[in-house]
């Protein structure tokens, strides 16, 4: 058998085995090993089994995923995220739908200390669903609102998405922060324009909130000063050129802890779980990279990649119908896979063909972001979704979460269209 129908039925094997529910890190190691084998014999597979592993986790920058994670978890179980709703809410309450609008500057700034997707529509839900179904809101736009702002969480800083496209494809992770900030604030300004839509079409659906004095907004301000500090000092230090991804991922953390213990808001038992969070989840992410480098590794070796390359071009595509193949497989993706899984299952395959059409890879990464990101509430495995849900199962059923999303879906997909359009003027 030749090697690219050996990497053909790797990925057809591969795809099969993840649409029954098997890990997908289990899945990447298992098929990349075999189909090595299959090309190249066992010493070379089991040689690559042996090593890789090694060299993917010794990573430098691959250091920096539970350094961010350690930074949020603590911010997180020291309550210093806790009042970032609150400040939102006094700060933009008086728009129309001005709850709803909070909830999305809360989610931003929840984003900024976490870089999770889901763990930024869990914190950011748990507080201010209830105090929208109490101020009369329409809880499908209030529930849609939470979990298309948590999805804010994976492009703002520090983002794990964004640090694993930056290793794979080896592009500066500092560029694709900065990137990713700009993509993260675009988002919220579209999110924002979504709800007042809703608002101008039916008034009654998002009810004004109560006024607030600039002597409260200032209070409220005052009780989150930590983590203002805290996101200045990281994004500070990071965007001049003073730290390292990993170095600021290791300062971010050191300052929360230090924060918390000087509130006394973080105790033993608080630390400990933020180091189990943080072990469970690097662990997860770290295993899903050794099955991804693998992966790349067969796809290499098998030539599939050089392969698919010839045949997108005998189809005489042009960039931008390239992009729009791209844009679609990675919205059908988002609706069945979880976000780091469609990410390094597909880098090895698209990367190549689009450095043959002259695609930047940073603009690239920040597209990629904020596709798989619209994945996190699209049906039917819209993980946001169903964390709000979870979270607020007494005022809404799932259906009406869903139905709560679309607007925003739309302003996710007018955006996406705006990074198109960008690209044709760069």
């Amino acid at each position: 058998m030749d090697p690219v129908t050996i990497g053909i039925l790797s990925l057809a094997a591969l795809l099969g085995l993840i649409m029954l529910r098997v890990p997908i890190a289990a899945a990447l190691i298992g098929v990349s090993f075999v189909g090595i084998w299959a090309v190249a014999g066992f010493r070379p597979a089991f040689s690559m089994l042996s090593t890789i592993p090694y060299t993917t986790s010794a990573s430098w920058t691959l250091s920096s995923i539970p350094m961010f994670l350690l930074m949020g978890y603590i911010a997180y179980h020291s309550g210093l995220t806790r009042g970032l709703f609150e400040a939102a809410r006094v700060w933009w309450g008086w728009l129309p739908g001005g709850l709803a609008i909070a909830s999305l500057a809360g989610a931003s700034g929840f984003a900024a200390v976490s870089g999770s997707s889901v763990a930024c529509s869990a914190a950011i839900g748990r507080i201010a669903v209830p105090e929208m179904a109490r101020q009369g809101y329409d809880l499908r736009i209030a529930t849609g609102s939470v979990a298309a702002g948590g999805t804010i969480g994976a492009l703002i800083p520090p983002s794990i998405i964004l640090i694993l496209f930056g290793i794979q494809a080896q592009v500066s992770i500092n560029d694709l922060f900065l990137g990713g900030l700009f993509v993260g604030l675009a988002s919220l300004i579209f999110y924002i324009g979504a709800v007042l839509v809703v608002w101008w079409r039916n008034p009654a659906a998002l009810p004004p909130a109560e006024p607030y004095t600039m002597g409260d907004r200032w209070r409220k301000t005052a009780e989150i000063w930590p983590v203002l500090l805290l996101i200045a000092a990281v994004f500070g230090g990071l965007f001049s050129g003073f730290f390292t991804a990993t170095e600021a991922g290791a300062f971010g953390s050191f300052a929360a802890l230090l924060i918390g213990v000087l509130r006394r808001s973080l105790s033993w038992a608080d630390f400990k779980e933020s180091l189990v969070d943080t072990l469970l989840s690097s662990g997860a992410l770290f295993i899903i990279a050794i099955g991804a480098n693998l992966f790349t590794r067969l796809v290499a070796m098998s030539g599939l990649s050089m392969q698919m390359g010839g045949f997108v071009e005998s189809l005489g595509l042009g960039t931008f119908a390239l992009l729009l193949v791209i844009v679609l497989i990675y919205l059908v993706l988002g609706m069945f896979l979880e976000p780091i899984g469609a990410l390094l299952l597909t880098l090895p395959l698209f990367l190549p063909i689009l450095a043959q059409h002259g695609v930047d890879k940073l603009w690239f990464g920040l597209l990629v972001a904020k596709l798989l990101e619209i994945g996190m509430i699209t049906p039917p495995v819209g993980l946001n979704v169903f964390v709000i849900h979870s979270v607020a199962r007494d005022y809404v059923r799932l259906e009406q979460v869903f139905a709560g999303i679309v607007p925003f879906i739309i302003a996710d997909l007018a955006l996406v269209g705006g990074m198109l359009a960008l690209r044709g003027l760069i």
